[in-house]
C-alpha cells in the first residue's frame, strides 16, 4: 500500500460506508475496510480490485466490542500510515425510549459514539505528529435537533458533530482536515435497520448515497469543519436556532411520528 493514499473506512460493507469506499478507489486510495462481516468486505475488495486495481486489507471488527475496537485502533496507530480515515460506522433505533431494549440503546453510544472517539484519537495521535491526513466523521441533520422518538440516536450524533467541530479547531494549524458531514435522509439500508418506515416522507427529502460522498469527500478536501449536504438538509440545520426549544422538540417528535 506504500504507492498510494491509503485510506480506512468504517462501516464499509454497505450504505454510505460501502460508497466511501469505492469513491476513494476511485480516485485512486488503497483501502483498509471494517465492518462485522467478513463475507461482504472480501465481496467489495474483490469488486474495487477488478474495477481500480485497488490493494484492500480486510478487517473485521464488531465496534461495540472493546477488544475489537483496539485491534481497529492499532491498526491505524501503528501499522502501515492511514492517510484517510471516514468514521461511517452507525446505527439508530425508533420508538420511544423506555419501550425500547436498553442494549440496543447503548450499543448505539459504544458505535456511535465510543467507537468514533477512539478511532479519531487514534488517527490525529499519528496524523498531527507527520502533519498530514484526513478525517471524516460522519454525523447526521439529527444532531442539530432533540429528536423524540429518536433520542438516542440524535444526542449521539449532537455528539459527533459537536466533537469534529472541536478537533477541527485544535488541529486547525497542524495540517490534518477535519470535517463532520451532517446528511439527511439518505437512500440506503439504514432506516431498514432502524426498524422504520419512510413511505410517508415526500421524494424531495430523500438524497442519494453519491451525491452525500462526494459533497463529503469535497468539504475535508477543503477543510470544512461541518458539511450538510443539499437545500432541504441545510434548512434542517438552520432552523432549529430560528424557534424556541419547546417547538423545536414538538415539530421534530411530529417528524418521526409520521414515519
Amino acid at each position: 500500500m506504500a504507492d498510494r493514499p491509503v485510506a480506512l473506512v468504517t462501516g464499509a460493507s454497505s450504505g454510505l460506508g460501502e460508497r466511501f469506499a469505492r469513491d476513494l478507489a476511485a480516485t485512486g486510495h488503497d483501502l483498509v475496510v471494517v465492518a462485522r462481516h467478513r463475507h461482504n468486505l472480501e465481496r467489495l475488495a474483490s469488486e474495487l480490485a477488478a474495477a481500480h486495481s485497488t490493494v484492500t486489507e480486510v478487517l473485521p471488527a464488531d465496534l461495540a466490542d472493546p477488544r475489537e475496537l483496539a485491534l481497529v485502533a492499532t491498526r491505524i496507530r501503528d501499522g502501515d500510515p492511514v492517510d484517510v480515515l471516514v468514521n461511517c460506522a452507525g446505527f439508530g433505533s425508533y420508538g420511544r425510549f423506555q419501550d425500547l431494549p436498553v442494549e440496543g440503546e447503548t450499543g448505539q453510544v459504544d458505535v456511535n459514539v465510543t467507537a468514533l472517539v477512539v478511532l479519531s484519537h487514534a488517527a490525529l495521535s499519528v496524523m498531527v505528529p507527520r502533519r498530514s491526513g484526513r478525517l471524516l466523521n460522519v454525523s447526521s441533520t439529527a444532531g442539530f435537533v432533540p429528536g423524540p422518538g429518536s433520542a438516542t440516536y440524535s444526542a449521539t450524533k449532537a455528539f459527533v458533530t459537536s466533537f469534529t467541530e472541536a478537533l477541527h479547531e485544535e488541529v486547525a494549524r497542524s495540517g490534518v482536515h477535519v470535517t463532520a458531514l451532517c446528511p439527511g435522509f439518505t437512500r440506503t439500508n439504514f432506516q431498514a435497520r432502524a426498524g422504520v418506515e419512510t413511505r410517508a416522507l415526500p421524494s424531495f427529502a430523500w438524497a442519494e448515497a453519491g451525491p452525500v460522498v462526494a459533497a463529503g469527500l469535497a468539504a475535508l478536501e477543503h477543510n470544512h469543519a461541518v458539511c450538510v449536504p443539499g437545500f432541504v438538509n441545510k434548512v434542517v440545520a438552520v432552523s432549529p436556532r430560528l424557534g424556541p426549544r419547546s417547538l423545536v422538540r414538538r415539530v421534530a417528535g411530529l417528524v418521526v411520528n409520521r414515519l
